[in-house]
């Protein structure tokens, strides 16, 4: 078994395609919604793609494919608060950029835990857990280099290599005058004491597009190949290679220029492409995972956060990794220069792949339904900063029922009683049934459709002095509260509530819960509000943003109970549903 590349196809002997057996073409992005940052692994038969997750737990959400078409979500590793504690964890700072190895019978992950990601300052705490096993369980954080953020490691295995593993991160710079992003950093980690020996290198400066980070290493064919992150994480955003010797350096950028950007063709469907890492299957195919987007519009809202995609490689003959299909400098239909251009395709993101020659490995879908009828949350669902434990958060209590016992307040960073899963289609529908008896208004719960603590929408149940139990809509806009409708009085009883969201407008609507018809609240509300883009507000020269928007939509079940007496709300069940019709079914 092996964790990293072995050898492009030029150097070894010529490999089968078997492109008559492919099992399916890969459809882009493969995890859609809020997936970003991949690490993509392969030990033995199996995959393994790493994201991101920031605020949101449990932490590093992990997927699993056998044949690279087909994924199904583990969770996520992170899912114990020795390993992880993000209680304060400002809005996009927590895990960033993860990255998942495999070395002596180990899974190796590295990841950055952001506090503090606003202005000229990021503090940063990296760390490295292993396990026997991708569900584990896994060690006790070991201290990582913590100059930056984007760790991850490489282990110089095979016969090739010579058994030493090292350590990459990206430096950042926060002095005036200096270019943030300082570059890459290199340095022996040492496996069986779990920390970094020897000399640090400064390996990369990067090229020209700068704001460098993400580093991965891979050795094939003789050389060393340094994946970089570059061009920032918006529209300019990029994959880069470079190419060296030794680990150490120094490292030649590709003369070709990036080997992935969406830049420069605004109207591709898969924008903000880079970030990535690279996967060979046994068969000697080789794949890009990277982070990608789908804005509404050109340059428009990014409402499902930034996604991960995949695309096939081929290599050149004097072996430098390329698109499949591109063409290659000095042959017919390439630029002279050498540097194929976005509008040409050179670098452009696919949204159709062909998938490897891997047997067919179809994953069962994720219901809609999800009736709360287990031990513990379904894979689909997160928490927001905190583990699921039963102070707050329990499935036996009621069974058949989620109990919610009410936090602070969609705007705390501390303690919020939320429960949530991504946005995963431009249109859907999102509901439940609560039960709860607020006897104050400070006793809230309903659904949310939440991107952070300064943006959401909320339909909750709460108590009104002078009309009683009351449904009220909330508004958030960065920071600033409203409530765009008057207060609707409810009878007793269970309520049905229904978030339904169709591209840029959404509503929400009640019911009693005997089938009576669905009734509107509110005005329709702006979906563009809980994106990227509205969330990241700064100075895009300098680098120093006030805030960032890094995490994409989730639509939620929540509770609140600012009297401090931890009110009960329980859920029946919860149903996600994309839906290109609106048609809602009846429970």
């Amino acid at each position: 078994m092996t964790a990293v590349p072995t050898a492009p196809d030029q150097d070894r002997p010529h490999r089968r395609t078997h492109a008559e057996q492919r099992p399916a073409t890969i459809v882009n992005p493969v995890l859609p919604g809020f997936h970003p940052d991949p690490s993509i692994l392969r030990v033995g038969d199996d995959y393994y793609i790493a994201t991101s997750t920031f605020e949101w737990l449990p932490g590093v959400a992990v997927h699993h494919s056998r044949d690279l078409v087909n994924w199904r979500s583990l969770g996520g590793i992170l899912r114990e608060e020795r390993t992880l504690d993000l209680t304060g964890r400002p809005d996009s700072g927590g895990v960033w950029a993860p990255c998942l190895s495999y070395t002596d019978g180990l899974f190796h992950l590295v990841y950055s835990d952001v506090t503090n990601l606003s202005g000229a300052f990021k503090d940063v705490r990296n760390a490295v857990i292993t396990a026997p096993a991708i569900d584990g369980p896994w060690s006790d954080p070991a201290p990582f280099p913590s100059h930056g953020f984007d760790p991850s490691l490489f282990h110089d295995d095979g016969p090739e290599g010579d058994g030493r593993s090292w350590a990459l991160w990206m430096e950042w710079d926060h002095r005036t005058g200096n270019h943030p992003f300082a570059g890459i950093l290199l340095q022996e980690w040492d496996r069986e004491q779990r920390r970094v020996t020897g000399p640090l290198h400064r390996v990369f400066d990067g090229t020209p597009l700068a704001h460098t980070e993400g580093p991965h290493l891979y050795r094939t064919g003789g050389w060393y190949y340094l994946m970089t992150a570059e061009g920032g994480t918006s529209w300019t955003h990029a994959v880069t290679v470079a190419r060296s010797r030794t680990p150490q350096g120094p490292y030649e950028a590709d003369p070709a220029g990036p080997l992935l950007t969406s830049a420069g063709d605004e109207t591709w469907p898969l924008q903000k492409a880079g970030h990535g890492s690279l996967v060979e299957t046994p068969d000697g195919e080789w794949y890009l995972a990277h982070l990608t987007a789908r804005p509404l519009t050109p340059r428009g809202s990014c409402v499902l956060g930034r996604e991960t995609a995949l695309q096939r490689i081929e290599w050149t003959a004097d072996g430098w990794p390329r698109l499949a299909g591109t063409p290659v400098p000095g042959t017919s239909g390439a630029p002279a220069s050498g540097v194929a251009s976005p509008q040409a395709g050179g670098h452009l993101p696919r949204t159709a792949v062909p998938g490897p020659a891997l047997p067919p490995a179809p994953v069962a879908a994720v219901p809609a339904l999800d009736h709360f009828d287990g031990p513990g949350l379904n894979t689909p669902w997160a928490t927001l900063r905190r583990h699921p434990e039963p102070s707050w958060l329990d499935l036996t209590e009621r069974p058949g029922h989620l109990r919610l016992r009410g936090g602070q307040s969609l705007g705390s960073t501390h303690g919020q009683s939320l429960v949530a899963r991504r946005q995963q289609a431009t249109s859907f529908d999102f509901s439940s049934r609560l039960e709860a008896g607020p006897r104050s208004p400070l006793q809230m719960a309903g659904v949310v459709h939440y991107y952070n603590s300064t943006l959401w929408h909320y339909l909750h149940l709460t108590w009104d002095e002078h009309l009683g139990r009351v449904l009220r809509v909330g508004l958030c806009d960065h920071g600033r509260y409203l409530e765009p409708a008057p207060a609707v009085a409810v009878p007793d009883g269970p309520l049905d509530l229904l978030l339904t969201v169709r591209t840029t407008r959404a509503h929400f609507a009640w019911r009693p819960a005997q089938g009576s018809p669905w009734r509107t609240i509110g005005p329709d509300l702006d979906v563009t509000r809980l994106s990227d883009e509205n969330a990241t507000q700064g100075d895009p020269v300098t680098g120093h943003f006030t805030s960032w928007g890094f995490t994409g939509a989730f639509a939620g079940l929540c509770a609140q109970d600012l009297t401090g007496a931890a009110l009960a709300a329980d859920f029946a069940w919860a149903e996600y549903r994309e839906t290109d019709s609106g048609h809602h079914e009846e429970r």
